[in-house]
């Protein structure tokens, strides 16, 4: 019984360390984002805004409390999945050796891919009329995204999103830090996605790079309209399923044209 008891508690800990961990990082990545382009550079930068109207009064608060709470959900998942490695039932491990230096980091490789899948197709499901406005809405209530908006979900979207944790320590053999790297990088993919400006130079489409990962303005189009452009990290899903919007190659060229010259155009429609 004391076993069980001071496991739980561990798991809470755990559970609370990070959401604190998760919080911080949240707060610096969306901040020094939010600080280049918002604050700093915001005049040079102004062409690159994929959608042009200002930012809503009141919406940096709004996308803050709503982040917040669905790092609230995360810290909470992350506890039951602690307690449940604790008793055994993850794949999760500490010592290196068991597996070696290659797997390291071919396990985050993995969680990676396995990520993108199961992001367009719960992302994609979620858009479906019986479910969108009792799991998605909340994130869609911003047009205009923001990097503050990268965790801006409703509970319920919070525990499908937070899914992807349990589903990758359960199936492959994973090292804690292997883990926390993987979602330093989906942390940081996400609040670029939402950051509102092209970060990629006008011939990136034309690339190999390009047809393969997805930009800013893929995702901004994603929540000026509401459907379409349903991918994360590549845009592989989106080619083979035909879902991306068909103005995303024009939008990007717009985004990315030199000053005074925004009718330029890159590439093929990428529809």
């Amino acid at each position: 019984m004391a076993v069980s008891s001071e496991r739980l508690w561990h798991a809470v800990a755990a559970g609370g360390g990070s959401l604190l961990k998760d919080a911080l990082w949240y707060v610096v990545a969306a901040g020094l984002i939010w600080l280049g382009f918002y604050v700093l550079f915001r005049r040079r930068l102004a062409a690159r805004k994929v959608v042009s109207r200002p930012v809503q009064r009141g919406q940096i608060g709004v996308e803050v409390a709503r982040s917040l709470r669905s790092i609230l959900v995360f810290g909470l998942v992350t506890g039951v999945v602690v307690y449940a490695a604790l008793h055994g039932y993850t794949r999760l491990y500490r010592r290196i050796d068991d597996y070696g230096w290659p797997w390291f980091f071919i396990s985050i490789g993995i969680a990676v891919v396995v990520h993108d899948a199961y992001f367009y197709w719960t992302h994609r499901l979620m858009h479906h009329p019986r479910l969108f406005r009792r799991l998605h809405r909340t994130h869609h209530l911003c047009t205009n995204p923001t990097p503050w908006a990268a965790y801006a979900f409703g509970v319920g979207e919070a525990f499908v999103q937070a899914g992807i944790g349990p589903l990758l320590v359960f199936i492959i053999p994973m090292h804690g830090v292997a883990f926390l790297a993987f979602m330093g990088w989906q942390l940081t993919f996400n609040v670029l996605g939402h950051c509102g400006y092209e970060i990629f130079p006008r011939w990136f489409l034309d690339t190999w790079a390009g047809r393969f990962l997805n930009t800013p303005t893929h995702h901004a189009l994603h929540h000026e309209k509401v459907r379409g452009n349903y991918g994360l990290y590549f845009n592989v899903w989106d080619r083979l399923m035909g879902t991306n919007q068909r103005d995303y190659a024009a939008r990007f060229a717009r985004a990315t044209a030199p000053a005074g010259n925004e009718t330029t155009t890159v590439g093929a429609e990428h529809g």
